[in-house]
């Protein structure tokens, strides 16, 4: 590689992604972003000044060398680059995706101080992509078998983080699923078009070569308990079921017909192909030519919303009751969503469902205005008297968040939950309060990204070989 001056380096402006246009990509379900070419990740790799004391490493939840790697990919050393990356990161094309650099690994980046910081994600895709499409995915080295076993419940992200860990450590993993598909959220929760499932099975695939075993329609706590996998040769079990259980309004008329649940609409079309219906037999709300609201501004709202403009909807809203600024979601997929014809309604809040013969016709809004800054360090949305108004709606998501499912907390009485339902744990060694079990994710931590639930994973899977080396310890 020709040397190139870290002042050179600099002048380099930041790569932009290939993408179909906001046009043709409401017609189709394929993916939106179409990766880098080697030429512009090459480019943008060369934008890296290989800080010395590289600080986007400290924003990275599970830890990626990521100066490392991109020095690989300046280099033209794709496939070295993908195996510096999975010394840390099980699933770098998933993450390469979904994860929100820009506030994480990315807005720790020197570059961003002055310019546009490394496209770390950009790259980390690009690496994996290349990997999968010329090589196949390649499984590192495992360690001798330790005949330790670990039960995993749950095939999402921190689950899968977990045993990609523990099986290199030389343990035997078995992740119990509740559904019929591997991945969680990863295959329920998430688009095609921002992460295609094919994508997900082929990491899914990487970790049941390298020795991880799968059970499916596995509802832990039904089909058994946590007490009969620790009585069954089980030496250790982590809990890793994530956080499904939607919220909702709790305002009259959201039990009419054409309300659904973020969770519901968005498992109809992803994991059972609603949007392929009559071809798949799982039919979603006929959205062509409708109006559909979707009532919250996080990134499954996003989700949603332009799900339901994909599947025909005439007029697609946003209704969120802060404003812009305060929106949770990604901006690049706020950017999409724009591109896509959606709209943004804010500072609306929704106070009842209007129906007719059953169905949902009209939502009422109340206006808001921002007050103090509450808990989360957001400016409270307070109701402005007066401001109450109709709008004609034929189908309302709700994607206001979700909380974690009762079934654990009622089959398993020693293990302590919060008030919310979150598992209870040490942060330290991610422990519970029963011996041997041990949880992260969605399920303690309450609705998080993909990353986060990933570093709770390596972390976790951390504590278990150290208990498993010292079980009283």
């Amino acid at each position: 590689m020709e040397e190139i001056s870290k002042k050179d380096r600099m002048k380099i402006p930041r790569q932009k992604m290939p993408e179909q246009s906001g046009e043709k990509r409401v017609t189709n379900f394929d993916e939106v972003n179409l990766g880098f070419t080697e030429e512009l990740a090459k480019l943008e790799a060369l934008r890296c000044i290989q800080c010395p004391k590289p600080t986007c490493i400290e924003g990275c939840p599970v830890g990626v060398k990521i100066r490392d790697f991109i020095g690989l990919v300046a280099q033209g050393d794709y496939l070295a680059a993908a195996a510096k990356i999975k010394e840390d990161n099980a699933l770098p094309a998933v993450c390469g995706r979904v994860c929100p650099q820009e506030v994480q690994c990315e807005s720790q980046c020197i570059m961003g101080k002055k310019h546009e910081a490394v496209g770390i994600g950009r790259l980390e895709r690009f690496v994996a992509d290349f990997e999968r499409e010329n090589v196949g995915i390649r499984t590192p080295q495992v360690k001798a078998r330790t005949g330790k076993k670990v039960a995993i419940i749950g095939s999402g992200p921190a689950g899968l983080s977990c045993a990609g860990d523990l099986i290199k450590m030389g343990h035997e993993v078995t992740i119990f699923e509740a559904l019929h598909e591997l991945g969680g959220v990863l295959v329920y929760g998430i688009p095609q078009f921002r992460l295609p499932k094919e994508i997900v099975k082929a990491e899914v695939e990487a970790l049941q070569k390298l020795g991880v075993n799968f059970q499916t329609n596995a509802v832990i706590g039904f089909t058994d308990t946590i007490d009969e996998l620790l009585q069954n040769g089980y030496d250790a079990v982590f809990v890793a079921v994530g956080a499904g259980l939607p919220y909702f309004l709790n305002i009259p008329g959201e039990n009419l017909n054409g309300v659904y649940s973020s969770n519901e609409f968005l498992t109809r079309v992803n994991l059972m192909k609603a949007y392929k219906f009559p071809e798949y037999d799982t039919p979603v709300f006929n959205c062509s030519n409708k109006n559909v609201a979707v009532f919250g501004g996080g990134n499954t709202a996003m989700d949603a919303v332009r799900t339901a403009k994909r599947l025909g909807a005439k007029k697609a809203y946003i209704i969120y009751r802060r404003s812009e600024v305060e929106l949770p979601a990604r901006k690049e997929e706020v950017h999409h969503a724009k591109e896509e014809g959606v709209e943004f309604l804010f500072l609306e809040n929704p106070i009842e469902f209007i129906g007719q013969d059953g169905w949902i016709k009209q939502a009422r809004l109340q206006k808001m205005a921002l007050g103090e800054p509450d808990q989360s360090g957001r400016r409270k949305p307070v109701p402005v008297d007066g401001s109450e108004h109709l709008m004609d709606i034929d189908m309302a998501i709700i994607a206001i968040g979700n909380g974690s499912n009762p079934i654990l907390q009622k089959t398993t009485p020693d293990l302590n939950f919060n008030k919310r339902g979150n598992i209870v744990i040490e942060e330290s060694t991610m422990k519970t309060s029963k011996k041997g079990v041990f949880a992260g994710g969605d399920i303690v931590s309450g609705g998080a990204t993909v990353i986060l639930a990933m570093g709770a994973g390596r972390k976790a899977a951390s504590a278990i070989n150290d208990y498993l080396s010292n079980p009283e310890s």
